[in-house]
């Protein structure tokens, strides 16, 4: 009877590990819808678009709490240990990044909402449209490098930050510029700077998301790392 019974536990037990993941996914597919519905209404003065995304938010949370639940209970009732606990850790932080990028894609959703009826910009958010679309795709890489548990793929996802960040600061400098040579264009240049600022803490939360994924697949904590020294340190390779 031991040996049935223990593979029976063994079975209920990976079944939970792989309904976290599963659940992350899910958690991280509505993310992503999120900052794409956000954007859309923004550059599309879509008013009721823009609600949908602050009214997913809550669904949003409510995943949060319920994943961070499920791992609560599997660190009491299985002590998991080495790789397994390594991968309850990962999902614990990664629901709070996703988290927080639910919330930025909510602060472009409530100025899409606000800017909805107001006069659109000649090039129709152009700047935050090019940023966001850089942004979107690097969630979706993080998600798609969790989903595979591939550190090498992790890793190239984040060198997109890098890009994200130097999108951001020409975006800062140049509405600037505008708002020096022309005080009217002062409060659109604060709005596309406020999407934009929200974008690149998105690119931020994705990159914590990625070394999330090399600590768990290498088993080293990498945060405060270079991706060089992570490059060739952690995964082996030279830079």
């Amino acid at each position: 009877m031991e040996p049935t019974h223990t593979h029976h536990i063994s079975r209920q037990y990976n079944a939970e590990l792989e309904e976290i993941r599963s659940r992350v996914l899910q958690m991280g597919g509505l993310v992503e819808q999120q900052i794409e519905q956000a954007l859309n209404a923004l550059v599309n003065g879509d008013t009721s678009l823009g609600e949908g995304v602050i009214m997913d938010d809550t669904k949003v949370n409510e995943l949060d709490v319920t994943i961070d639940e499920e791992c609560q209970h599997i660190i009491a009732r299985r002590q998991p240990a080495a790789s397994d606990l390594r991968l309850v850790m990962a999902v614990i932080k990664t629901i709070t990044d996703l988290e927080r990028i639910g919330d930025e894609a909510e602060k472009i959703a409530r100025m899409a909402v606000r800017l909805a009826d107001g006069e659109r910009p000649k090039n129709n958010y152009a700047e935050i449209q090019t940023l966001g679309n850089h942004v979107r795709t690097m969630v979706h890489d993080a998600l798609d490098a969790f989903a595979r548990m591939d550190a090498q793929a992790a890793l190239q996802t984040a060198r997109e930050d890098r890009q994200i960040d130097q999108k951001y600061e020409s975006i800062i400098r140049q509405m600037i510029t505008f708002m020096m040579e022309d005080p009217r264009t002062i409060t659109r240049a604060l709005d596309v700077i406020w999407a934009a600022r929200a974008l690149e803490r998105i690119g931020d939360h994705a990159r914590n998301i990625c070394e999330y994924i090399i600590y768990l697949v290498k088993g080293k904590d990498v945060r405060h790392t270079s991706l060089e020294q992570i490059e060739k340190e952690i995964l082996g390779r030279r830079t």
